[in-house]
């Protein structure tokens, strides 16, 4: 979550006149995250979430994102649920830009893991692949390789002498990735960005999972890639916690039996995933936008991680 979009409290009170959900009391910016304008909206007494959308991703697929949300909702999946105005649409424009309003979920994001809440997020993920299972929609990834190499060529053009040795890493992975991908592996709808920004808890419990606009038809076990490279390094990406990742891999396969080619295709996507976090990074310190009100998410953390990777195998190493 972030501010891209400044708003006044006449321009939510204005947006919000279509809704039933009472008068505008106050309203706070969100500055953690990177992708949206967000803010959180307090209506008699009542909290919810503004979402003004913002980067990559266009506005025909926003009702993948809210048709996702909402099936997942009724599924009993603790997650937020979109609101409909009064002629029963959920997305409108505020600022010539496209928004939303969404439930507020109680609970919120930890810092450090702890054995309990990586079962938390194991049993979350694989109740997640379960369940979309049944949802008759699909999205393509818009963050693929392919994707991370248009990044990677945009940044190389700027010519940023801070990034030298990551962009070299990037150039290396990027061409080792092209000549190594897997294929044939289960895919099915995924979160695709599970950081512990996104996944709340309370009394060790998650209640509730956010941010799905990154959603899309996908490799499951890249799902779970994303999620051991953020829950399971600490120290910068420097220290790897074995135990934590074997625990959300533990729980997953209780629900989720793992394939062979999934387990052996895991440290190849572990390794993309480390690339997707490590060039956006890059990109979004290279060409942050001066006015933008958001939290700017360290490079180098993902240039260990993918170091890291590329050293060592999960199921392999001591």
């Amino acid at each position: 979550m972030a501010v891209f979009t400044k708003l006044l409290k006449e321009d939510i009170e204005n947006f919000i006149s279509d809704y039933e959900i009472g008068n505008l009391e106050r309203f706070e910016e969100i500055v953690d995250g990177i992708e949206n304008s967000n803010f959180k909206i307090f209506c008699n007494n009542k909290p919810y979430i503004l979402t003004i959308f913002e980067k990559r991703v266009t506005e025909e697929e926003l009702p993948f994102f809210i048709n996702l949300k909402n099936f997942l909702n009724k599924n009993n999946f603790k997650c937020p649920k979109a609101i409909v105005d009064k002629n029963g649409k959920t997305l409108k424009k505020i600022k010539n830009k496209t928004a939303v309003i969404i439930s507020f979920l109680e609970g919120k994001s930890i810092e450090k893991a702890n054995s309990e809440m990586c079962k938390e997020v194991g049993k979350m993920v694989a109740n997640l692949h379960n369940l979309t299972v049944n949802f008759d929609e699909k999205r393509p990834n818009s963050l693929d390789l392919k994707d991370w190499k248009n990044i990677y060529t945009k940044c190389l053009n700027k010519k940023s002498e801070e990034y030298n040795e990551t962009m070299y890493l990037l150039k290396n992975e990027i061409d080792y990735l092209e000549n190594h991908w897997p294929s044939n592996i289960p895919c099915g709808v995924i979160h695709a960005d599970l950081f512990r920004d996104n996944i709340f808890f309370k009394n060790e419990k998650i209640s509730g999972v956010i941010d799905f606009y990154f959603s899309c038809y996908y490799f499951y076990v890249y799902d779970i890639a994303i999620v051991i490279n953020d829950w399971c390094f600490s120290e910068n990406g420097k220290n790897f916690h074995k135990q934590n990742c074997l625990t959300i891999l533990e729980e997953y396969q209780k629900l989720r039996k793992l394939s062979d080619l999934e387990k052996e295709s895991l440290n190849i996507l572990l390794r993309a995933a480390a690339v997707r976090i490590l060039s956006t990074r890059v990109h979004d310190y290279i060409f942050h936008p001066p006015n933008a009100i958001v939290v700017k998410k360290d490079p180098f953390e993902y240039f260990n991680i993918l170091k890291w990777h590329q050293q060592n195998d999960i199921f392999n190493n001591d």
